[in-house]
């Protein structure tokens, strides 16, 4: 293994901001795992702490194929995780929405410029991502229908799942979109949890990177020390086919199913409880019977508010 810095800020009241990348192998820039941008991806920086573990162990079993090279830079914003900050915690601003990068610009601009720089030019680059509501997914794989996605190499992580999505304009500026239009086979691998940490899910989408790696000849035979696990016959989806189930009242969110459960038509996936008197406000209920795919999990809902995505029957 070989430790580099990939970017390094100095700080008026901190240690130094830096970025650090872990490579394993050597050769050709084949795989890179990147992992949090936002501060409140624990699920994430813990996964790729323990992929890293793993490689170090194959590497040292001699597993990585000759002419190979993997990164993993485990993550990408440390400073709010630190403070318990979503996004970067001067301005607000999204790392994940700052690609390719401008060298010039304002802070997380230039972060995002210098991991671009790292990165670019990999065969396979994976991305440990979050949703932009609170909650939790069943484990899958997820790209954006730029017309450069590679399905066919997603199956290969074994994920119950695949899901794709049109990308919206704003959607541009993020990792996965850049990297495949730079003709990096890209996917952003969500660990069924984020803002803590899960030992199934977590467990489930580190054999998955491995399987990957394997199934993409990254890796020689594996050793009896570490069998690959068999993966999922990935199922397809197209997120716009999703059922969304939202809030109609604001107030105390009670939910009675998560992420993987089955429901049937029509079936109470929730209460929502007004915060002063008590009184049910709303029973949320499902139009059609399903898996539930994504389930918000805060507290606290707003009016309007994605609570349920279901992929149906």
């Amino acid at each position: 293994m070989r430790k580099e810095t990939i970017f390094k800020m100095k700080s008026t009241y901190r240690d130094d901001f830096r970025i650090e990348g872990y490579w394993f192998g050597s050769g050709e820039k084949t795989a890179c795992i990147v992992g949090p941008m936002r501060g409140d991806e624990v699920q994430q920086q813990y996964v790729c702490s323990q992929i890293v573990k793993v490689l170090q162990e194959k590497e040292g079993r001699g597993e990585i194929a000759e002419g190979k090279s993997i990164l993993v830079i485990p993550s990408c914003n440390p400073f709010s995780m630190n403070v318990g900050r979503r996004f970067w915690a001067m301005d607000n601003t999204d790392i994940n929405r700052m690609f390719p990068g401008y060298d010039q610009g304002e802070t997380t601009q230039r972060i995002s410029a210098a991991i671009f720089k790292h990165i670019e030019g990999f065969r396979y680059g994976m991305q440990l991502a979050s949703y932009y509501v609170p909650g939790e997914f069943v484990p899958h794989v997820r790209m954006l229908s730029t017309g450069y996605e590679a399905i066919d190499e997603a199956r290969l992580f074994g994920f119950p799942y695949i899901t794709t999505r049109t990308p919206l304009p704003f959607d541009t500026t993020l990792l996965n979109y850049n990297w495949q239009i730079w003709n990096t086979a890209a996917f952003s691998i969500y660990a069924g949890r984020t803002d803590h940490i899960d030992a199934a899910t977590s467990q489930q989408t580190v054999d998955a990177v491995i399987r990957f790696l394997y199934n993409t000849h990254t890796f020689v035979n594996p050793s009896d020390e570490a069998p690959v696990q068999p993966g999922f016959n990935s199922g397809f989806i197209n997120e716009d086919n999703l059922e969304s189930v939202t809030a109609h009242h604001a107030g105390i969110y009670v939910r009675k199913h998560t992420a993987g459960d089955s429901v049937m038509p029509g079936e109470v996936l929730a209460h929502i409880i007004h915060p002063y008197d008590g009184r049910i406000l709303e029973e949320v209920r499902c139009e059609s019977g399903g898996l539930v795919f994504f389930s918000h999990h805060r507290p606290m809902v707003y009016q309007n508010a994605l609570l349920y995505k279901i992929k149906t029957s």
